[in-house]
C-alpha cells in the first residue's frame, strides 16, 4: 500500500522472477570435471593472446579475457546435474503460469568459463535466443569477483528514466540490479532477461557454469 493521501492501492504486474538456491555439496565434484575444460580454453586462447600482443607490442597475456569451454550437455559425469537444473526449470515454467502439456523442456546450452586471472574478465549486457529459462551455478567467487547484473526488460521503459532517489533501494524504478553469488549459489532465470558481468580485477579465481533449457512443442500431442 503506498503511504499517501489520496488512499491508492499499489499492484505489480509483468514482473521479472529470479530463482536462487544454494547447492555447496557440487563444488568440489563439479570443479574437477571442469579444470579439464578451463584447460583446453586457455590453450586454444594462447593464439588470440600471441595475435594480441603482436598487435599492442606489449606482454598482455590474458587480460580482460574469459576462457570458455565448448557445449557440455552431453558431458555423462554432470548427469546428476543436468537432471536436477532441467527438472527445477520445468518446475519453475509451471510455477510462472505457462502450460507444458504439450512441450518437452530441452538443455540447449551448458558451458563453464573463467575470468582471466590478469583481470579485465567481463562479459557485455546480452540475453539467449530462442530459450526459455537461463541459469548459473558459480563454482568459484567471492565478495571480490565479478557478479551478474541484470537488466529490465521493459525497454520502453528506458525512454522516459527518470533519477532514483536511492540508487541502493531495490523498486519499481531500478533500471539494473545484482547479485553478489557465493561458491554453490545456483540462479535460475526467464531468458528474455538481459544480463551482464561486472568487470572482474583478477583478485580471486571467478569460475561458473551458465546454461539455457528451451521448452519444445510436442510433434505427436
Amino acid at each position: 500500500m503506498i503511504n499517501s493521501l489520496h488512499n491508492l492501492t499499489e499492484s505489480h504486474y509483468f514482473a521479472s522472477p529470479i530463482y536462487l538456491e544454494n547447492k555447496p555439496e557440487w563444488i568440489n565434484y563439479i570443479n574437477n570435471i571442469c579444470d579439464k575444460y578451463i584447460d583446453e580454453a586457455k590453450e586454444k586462447n594462447i593464439i588470440k593472446i600471441l595475435e594480441q600482443e603482436e598487435k599492442f607490442k606489449k606482454k598482455i597475456n590474458d587480460f580482460g579475457m574469459s576462457h570458455h569451454s565448448n557445449n557440455l550437455a552431453q558431458d555423462k559425469n554432470l548427469l546428476e546435474f543436468i537432471n536436477y537444473i532441467s527438472k527445477t526449470s520445468w518446475d519453475i515454467l509451471e510455477h510462472i503460469g505457462y502450460n507444458l502439456t504439450n512441450y518437452n523442456l530441452y538443455l540447449n546450452d551448458l558451458w563453464v568459463q573463467q575470468f582471466s586471472e590478469k583481470g579485465g574478465g567481463h562479459h557485455e549486457g546480452h540475453v539467449h535466443s530462442n530459450c526459455h529459462i537461463s541459469g548459473f551455478y558459480f563454482l568459484k567467487c567471492s565478495d571480490k569477483t565479478s557478479f551478474p547484473i541484470f537488466h529490465d526488460p521493459r525497454y520502453s521503459k528506458s525512454t522516459i528514466q527518470l533519477p532514483l532517489k536511492n540508487e541502493n533501494e531495490l523498486n519499481s524504478g531500478n533500471e539494473k540490479i545484482h547479485f553478489k553469488p557465493e561458491p554453490g549459489t545456483l540462479l535460475y532465470f526467464p531468458a528474455y532477461l538481459k544480463h551482464q558481468f561486472a568487470v572482474d580485477y583478477g583478485v580471486e579465481p571467478f569460475r561458473f557454469i551458465h546454461f539455457n533449457l528451451q521448452a519444445f512443442e510436442k510433434i505427436n500431442k
